[in-house]
């Protein structure tokens, strides 16, 4: 199974760093995150990697090469504008020739997880699945009060409460009669793939990741990992 990982964001909101590093190679610990996402991967057995890559994509090209430094096959998909997180599958289809029985991972080139892979695709087969989603509870606490109102009046007022929210992690299992719906050139995102098998009564079921998942979307995600040593080299051992 091929594990496609899509790299091309621009990280914005992980500016000033970004404007002289590409995100994939923002570093956890003494490795680049998406070294740490690959060296996690291979444990599970993924040899052939394919690289959705846009901005700043010579750098990851020239840290990375082939593959073979790192003991395995890397492939590039460079897009010359973003595609969305859908988009970069039209151009695998077209570049590889997915044979119709098989399946890829794809997964956002910003996480951190302890995730059994292996588990999450054996869920995928078992259950016959055209796309298996990872999903993952997250906890977070409103930024303002919330009010209940009934029947006009105030009931009462929480202050900044905690809710619970079942979210996407980013991480998927593929089969390529499900990359066939994704039109070639444009913006297609993962929403918008699902909604259409969805709506189209195909099987596109969950897989919940209870292991530690995190998406390094931000400045300060960055330096919570690394203010933790003992977690850190938890997290990147391979």
């Amino acid at each position: 199974m091929k594990a496609v990982i899509l790299a091309g964001g621009m990280g914005v909101r992980l500016r000033p760093f970004t404007f002289s590093i590409p995100k994939p190679l923002l570093p956890i610990g003494e490795k680049p995150i998406l070294e740490v996402i690959i060296n996690r991967l291979k444990k599970f057995g993924f040899g052939d990697f394919v690289l959705a890559i846009g901005y700043k994509s010579k750098m990851v090209q020239a840290y990375f090469g082939d593959g073979s430094e790192f003991g395995v096959r890397i492939k590039y998909l460079v897009e010359k504008k973003p595609s969305g997180t859908a988009g970069p599958l039209a151009q695998l289809r077209k570049k590889f020739r997915l044979k119709k029985e098989e399946s890829v991972l794809l997964m956002n080139g910003d996480i951190l997880t302890k995730l059994n892979f292996a588990k999450m695709i054996a869920c995928h087969r078992k259950n016959s699945l055209e796309i298996t989603v990872g999903i993952k509870d997250v906890r977070g606490q409103n930024a303002y009060g919330v009010v209940n109102i009934k029947n006009g009046m105030v009931k009462n007022v929480t202050e900044k409460p905690f809710t619970t929210h079942t979210v996407s992690t980013g991480i998927y299992i593929i089969n390529a009669s499900a990359i066939k719906e994704v039109p070639e050139g444009g913006f297609f995102t993962m929403p918008r793939l699902i909604n259409r098998l969805v709506s189209a009564g195909r099987r596109v079921g969950a897989y919940h990741v209870k292991e530690f998942w995190r998406g390094m979307e931000e400045i300060q995600h960055f330096e919570d990992i690394h203010s933790n040593k003992h977690f850190l080299n938890k997290l990147i051992e391979i």
